[in-house]
């Protein structure tokens, strides 16, 4: 297996060093933000459409978050409450919800 190389082999500090330079230097040429608010919100509408269209995949990516949560709750056991209502860490009680 090929350790990890170029950038992300960089620890994470000169990661964002590199990183914002470039953005600095994309708005000194003036191609940072092109977008109106409006049409990156147009953009992002026409791409959820484009990829909500599929039903096959929705229904695909949808068993997948279901299964994901179902493991994630299975993994994590019931945390302790006291007779008082109160959690360990000091959070109230909320009823019906682990």
């Amino acid at each position: 297996m090929k350790g990890r190389r170029g950038f992300a082999a960089m620890d994470p500090a000169t990661q964002q060093r590199i990183a914002a330079q470039g953005g600095r230097t994309a708005h000194e040429l003036g191609r940072g933000h092109q977008f109106t608010p409006e049409e990156a919100r147009a953009a992002g509408r026409k791409g959820g459409a484009a990829i909500g269209a599929d039903r096959a995949w929705m229904a695909q990516i949808g068993r997948r978050g279901g299964l994901a949560r179902w493991q994630h709750a299975a993994a994590v056991p019931a945390r302790a409450v006291d007779v008082a209502g109160v959690d360990p860490t000091g959070a109230a009680k909320a009823e019906g919800i682990r």
